[in-house]
């Protein structure tokens, strides 16, 4: 068979089951898949071939007795170089990392997905720290997006989003602080989740804070609550993380998102978005009306909490940077020295001020989803722009990530689950996603309708040219 790289992880398990085929074979399907494209799009920082056979061929006898470990056991998997991972340099795209020290920890993700015997192929790249919207860095160059290699796949989770979508792994885990999963995700043509904080517990902790999640990455809903099943479960390494809540994600897939009310903000009241992006996002939204959801076009009311993200951002910047050696710092993405030459001048009462600022709008997405089940929005304002660059239009390449990714961070400040699915192309092929925000702590009803969004569209079944 050779689309088997292409099969989702909820098939490659029932095909398992019925010894259609094996976890070996996969893993060779998918590591093939790697050797024919990572050259152009380099979205592996490592792979572990050796090991990752050795995962599937102890999968492929626990399938063949009929005893599988998890509902993942066989399944390939990829995992972004920010995640420990027991045996491997985790490197966060940084040459400041000694590579030569003990790596003997899995994080609680990697752990959860190693005991339910997921096929582990290798690491995908990051930006350095995981820092901006985009995925290149001084370790390993720049990553490019499936449907364009001249674009970015986005960032910082855009290793994993190009990966998946070109067929490498149906699994794979990114990390979202700013929009991290849902950048690449929309860029990319793919879904990503970010959980509410809490739900999938990571360590060590983001250096970056509160506003940090650790998601799933997948080319279908489904998997990606295969994944949530998973890694949401318990790690008393996390003092943040929330209890288990006996929650099965694929339980109610099929159940629709009929009377669901859901707001749609085309701009949250001061974005820019792109004419082409506006239209496909609006096309998205009349498809949940014909499912039976409520929509009304509301605004959710707060102003542009860009200022407050940064402070906090670069403040996080500072702390893990700001006290490296200057030999070390020379070693820097020269923009994230930048960011951390200005983290600087960020005053105690700077830091108070936007703690506050935060807990208000915090507090006001609380008092505006009692009305929703769902907030909508576009992922992004703009398509794919040109890998390399930081920003869009910006020649000299020192335009802030920040600036372009409105729809993302405000959703990281407040820590409510959010997702981006596939809702189409621009004349130029490049995808779109549709940004569902959920009230905090209801994952479930975020993954159900990107489901149900999902099954009426078919978008999540295009692939990019050449994969």
């Amino acid at each position: 068979m050779t689309d088997l790289h292409w099969k989702s992880a909820a098939k490659l398990v029932k095909g398992y089951a019925k010894k259609k085929f094996s976890p070996v074979e996969v893993a060779n399907a998918c590591l093939a898949q790697i050797e024919r494209h990572d050259k152009q799009l380099n979205a592996m920082v490592a792979i572990h071939a050796e090991e990752a056979l050795a995962q599937a061929k102890a999968s492929e006898a626990r399938w063949h007795k009929g005893a599988p470990q998890g509902p993942v056991d066989g399944v390939p998997t990829l995992i972004k170089d920010l995640l420990l991972v027991r045996g491997w340099p985790t490197l966060r795209g940084s040459r400041t990392v000694e590579r030569n020290q003990d790596w003997n920890q899995d994080a609680p993700s990697v752990a959860r997905l190693r005991e339910c015997g997921a096929v582990f192929l290798g690491s995908t790249t990051t930006p350095e720290f995981g820092w901006k919207g985009v995925t290149d860095s001084p370790l390993t160059g720049i990553t490019r997006n499936p449907w364009d290699t001249t674009k970015t796949p986005g960032g910082s989770s855009g290793g994993s989003s190009a990966a998946a979508a070109a067929g490498y792994a149906p699994l794979t885990l990114g990390t979202d602080g700013g929009g991290s999963i849902r950048i690449p995700a929309g860029f990319a043509g793919i879904f990503g989740h970010k959980p509410s904080f809490g739900r999938v517990p990571a360590y060590p902790l983001s250096p970056f804070g509160t506003v940090a999640h650790v998601g799933p990455m997948t080319r279908t809903v489904e998997d990606a609550c295969l994944m949530m099943n998973v890694i949401s479960q318990p790690d008393a390494r996390d003092w943040t993380s929330l209890p288990a809540d006996g929650v099965d994600y694929t339980a109610k897939l099929a159940s629709g998102i009929k009377g669901l009310k859901i707001a749609f903000s085309p701009t949250l009241g001061y974005v820019d978005v792109d004419p082409e992006i506006a239209k496909l996002v609006q096309a998205a939204v009349r498809v949940l009306e014909e499912l039976g959801a409520e929509v009304e076009e509301v605004d959710p009311g707060f102003s542009d909490p860009a200022d407050c993200f940064r402070t906090l951002w670069w403040c996080g910047a500072r702390a893990l940077l700001g006290k490296l050696p200057a030999d070390k710092k020379k070693l820097l993405d020269p923009a994230l020295a930048d960011v951390v030459e200005q983290s600087m001048s960020i005053s105690l009462d700077d830091y108070q001020d936007a703690v506050k600022a935060r807990g208000v709008l915090g507090s006001q997405m609380r008092q505006f989803m009692e009305g929703y089940d769902l907030l909508v929005t576009p992922t992004l304002p703009i398509p794919a722009f040109e890998a390399g660059k930081l920003a869009p239009a910006a020649p000299d390449n020192t335009g802030k990530w920040v600036n372009w990714t409105p729809f993302s961070y405000p959703f990281n400040l407040t820590q409510q689950p959010a997702a981006s699915v596939p809702c189409g192309f621009t004349a130029k092929g490049l995808p779109a996603g549709l940004h569902l925000v959920g009230r905090m702590f209801d994952d479930r009803t975020v993954l159900n309708a990107a489901h149900a969004y999902e099954r009426a569209t078919g978008w999540h079944k295009a692939r990019p040219p050449g994969c």
